[in-house]
């Protein structure tokens, strides 16, 4: 099929390059041959009269104009996606369908084993591909490398909507040895200590913390950063410092660790944690199915706490 005397199945070939910006991962996503790809690469740089990769150094990057079609060319293949190849039905049980899912450790730890299990008891045959949050979640969600994705309501993109699964409050973990454990942990003895703080991939602690600066109106002393928040838990043995944390992972770890749960003193709101989807595929049937598995698996989680906390 041709617009405009371009093949459209180029499309898909230029949607893989200017994501992968590699010639023979891009023929891997889409299962051609890197031959096939590269030829496909010189069509599409006949058709624009642009080069759309160059190499530079040892990797490719886009040109100018590569950069300006790189989101049109997304948007147009999630429309399709989302409207035309999209499935009538999705019957759980007869479907082999596989969801990326975006996630922190904290809902990987709390809620995502009961998200499985549900799931599992409805359709055996579906997978799962569990993925790290990065700086800028929503990005994954504009490229359709996620299927939904699962963070706070503050980093939710207003171009996409979004469904509210649980509400989570912040506690404070010390070692049970330290000073700390004794008494009420007040703010001054919280801005007075040390801080475990988790940043996540691809971020920077002083981001992180300009960020929670910003909410809290000081800046802690930060002296250990880690990747993971359940990490956090076990930082602080044998040490005088602090990990502000989600309340459930707190109680789920707590046990395993030395160490002391304490009423935070920050005046943070409570955590809504959302669900986010891409536009174009609110009515596809195993997304809709998706959401609900999360959210009855959310209410579970409440309802019997000994299993999540």
């Amino acid at each position: 099929m041709r617009f405009n005397k371009l093949d459209l199945n180029l499309l898909v070939a230029l949607d893989a390059l200017l994501t992968e910006l590699s010639i023979s991962r891009a023929a891997e996503k889409i299962h051609l041959s890197q031959s096939a790809m590269s030829n496909a690469l010189a069509r599409l740089r006949e058709y624009f009269d642009d080069e759309l990769l160059i190499q530079v150094g040892r990797r490719m990057e886009a040109t100018p104009r590569a950069e300006v079609l790189r989101d049109a060319v997304n948007d147009v293949l999630r429309r399709i996606e989302g409207s035309i190849a999209a499935k009538p039905a999705f019957v759980p049980e007869q479907s082999q369908r596989e969801f990326r899912i975006s996630v922190s450790d904290f809902s990987l730890s709390v809620l995502v084993p009961r998200v499985m299990a549900r799931a599992y008891a409805e359709g055996p045959g579906i997978r799962f591909a569990l993925m790290p949050q990065v700086q800028d979640p929503p990005r994954s969600l504009d490229r359709a490398e996620v299927d939904l994705l699962i963070l706070p309501q503050e980093f939710c993109t207003p171009d996409h909507p979004a469904e509210e699964v649980f509400r989570e409050r912040h506690v404070c973990v010390v070692w049970r040895d330290s000073p700390l454990a004794d008494g009420e942990l007040t703010l001054e003895r919280y801005m007075n200590a040390g801080h475990v703080v988790m940043v996540p991939p691809g971020a920077n602690a002083s981001s992180v913390e300009a960020w929670m600066t910003n909410k809290l109106g000081f800046a802690r002393r930060v002296e250990v950063t880690s990747f993971s928040f359940a990490s956090a838990v076990a930082l602080v043995q044998g040490t005088d410092r602090i990990a502000t944390v989600h309340g459930r992972l707190a109680r789920k770890l707590a046990p395993q660790w030395p160490v002391v749960i304490k009423e935070s003193p920050l005046p943070l709101a409570e955590m809504h944690q959302m669900m986010q989807w891409h536009r174009y595929r609110t009515n596809d049937p195993g997304i809709e199915w998706l959401r609900r598995i999360f959210l009855e698996s959310a209410r579970e989680m409440d309802a019997v706490p000994t299993l999540a906390t």
